[in-house]
């Protein structure tokens, strides 16, 4: 894995390009690390997730899973190592403060799928292909599945889980699991205008966005407005909500409160 820093966007980068970059145990902590430690930095406003070579992300490195059946216990401990460590990482990816962009181009297939579902955008270029195509293989994409049914419709999902298909990118568009579609000599510059409009907002403010919505979207309906109205009060308390308001009023730019940010505080 790469990373890379440009302004207040951090970029960090599949590098395992003879792999199509698959999840091996060791690009999984990496990237949980990175991931937090980013989140908890006030340097860094957007992290983009994006990959180098012919994918984006093949899914979990195989060829490490089939090694470890040679172990006494034909593997199990090192597959729920590695399990684990996947959930930890889209935890991760949730649970940070900061916006995720998935920049995706060529296939994202399996736990890669599973990345691009879990990060807080996507955006892909039209060569793009998704599939969870573990059922193929006698392996259902469980734990992709749990990103992708939050994410997409349960028809569009089943469909994806049960066949193992691959979808182009503008279905992937119209189901919901990537917000746009671009020619593919665009994508790094669209992500970057995308990420450039999100650093504009209120740090401090994104930070209970992002926190309040993952944690009203599995809430009853009751509970999801008693919820958010509780948020949406301390919100108004925040100071960037008075200079926000006060600038939309007054008709000028909103100068925010970087030190406000309370990072890392999820």
């Amino acid at each position: 894995m790469l990373e890379s820093h440009g302004g207040s966007i951090a970029r960090l980068t599949l590098n395992r390009p003879e792999s199509r970059n698959s999840l091996s145990t060791a690009m999984l902590r990496q990237l949980i690390e990175a991931v937090s430690r980013l989140g908890d930095s006030r340097d860094v406003r957007v992290i983009v997730l994006s990959a180098n070579g012919p994918g984006f992300c093949s899914g979990h490195d195989l060829r490490e899973l089939t090694q470890a059946r040679q172990n006494p216990d034909g593997g199990a401990m090192f597959f729920e190592e590695t399990m684990n460590l996947c959930s930890s990482l889209m935890m991760a990816i949730t649970r940070t403060p900061k916006p995720v962009i998935a920049e995706v181009h060529g296939i994202a297939t399996a736990a890669g799928c599973q990345l691009v579902a879990t990060c807080d955008l996507a955006v892909a270029s039209d060569d793009a292909r998704f599939a969870t195509p573990g059922v193929n293989i006698g392996l259902f994409c469980s734990t992709p599945m749990v990103a992708l049914s939050r994410n997409v419709g349960r028809k569009a999902s089943m469909n994806m889980l049960l066949t193992g298909d691959m979808i182009d990118a503008d279905e992937a568009r119209v189901i919901g699991l990537v917000n746009k579609v671009v020619p593919k000599q665009n994508l790094r510059q669209t992500v970057d205008g995308l990420a450039e409009k999100i650093t504009s907002k209120s740090p401090a403010i994104l930070r209970i966005g992002k926190e309040a919505f993952y944690q009203q979207i599995d809430l009853t309906l009751p509970e999801a407005y008693r919820f958010a109205s509780g948020v949406m009060v301390m919100n108004m308390l925040e100071a960037d909500a008075e200079e926000g308001i006060g600038a939309f009023l007054e008709k000028r730019l909103p100068t925010w409160n970087v030190d406000q940010e309370r990072c890392g505080d999820t």
